[in-house]
């Protein structure tokens, strides 16, 4: 007879607007929908507790999980850390650091992805083709059949248009860019060394 897993347990009752108010929470802050409101999520989800009841709650779940967030907490982690929470003075409920530990698990990824976009300084290069070709016209005959490198580099931000980069370098131009990346090479080896 095959061993079923247990089911997890039904959420108490005031659990499911704490769910919702994460995921609110984690679309303005993480993912910056701008739609979702601190009074969308009041009006939705808390709709009898008082203005200043609910700016405290939301601020101790925003103030959490930036917490949690931006140290990408794993699951042994997160349990030490909300362990300490309900011990602490005007801390949380064992109830909420339950709902709050469901909820990172099943969102951390698309959380940490999401900070990861948008703390990267400008665009990434996303593709790079290249080829080599032979001049066969130019002002000075000296330089008919050179080889060129023509290289086409995608760059763009994740989710966005890219933009395509079109560059040629002769064989002096290509030393120079591979001694260049080969100092880059070098200066990354040693500070992951170090680290």
């Amino acid at each position: 007879m095959p061993v079923m897993a247990a089911p997890e347990p039904p959420q108490p009752e005031g659990s499911r607007p704490l769910s919702a108010l994460l995921s609110g929470i984690a679309q303005a802050a993480f993912h910056g929908n701008a739609a979702v409101t601190d009074e969308l999520l009041r009006g939705q989800l808390y709709p009898e507790a008082p203005p200043e009841e609910f700016r405290a709650l939301r601020t101790k779940m925003g103030g959490l999980l930036q917490s949690i967030a931006s140290a990408d907490m794993d699951l042994n982690q997160l349990e030490a850390f909300l362990t300490a929470q309900t011990k602490k003075q005007g801390g949380i409920t064992s109830d909420q650091a339950a709902v709050i530990a469901k909820f990172w698990r099943n969102h951390r990824t698309s959380i940490h992805e999401s900070l990861i976009n948008q703390s990267r300084w400008d665009n990434v290069l996303k593709n790079m083709n290249w080829r080599v070709d032979l001049k066969s016209q130019l002002r000075h005959i000296d330089q008919i059949n050179t080889p060129v490198a023509i290289v086409e580099m995608e760059v763009g931000k994740n989710g966005q248009e890219s933009e395509f980069l079109c560059l040629e370098f002769d064989e002096a131009k290509v030393s120079q860019m591979l001694k260049k990346l080969s100092e880059i090479e070098e200066s990354m080896a040693l500070l992951t060394q170090t680290t």
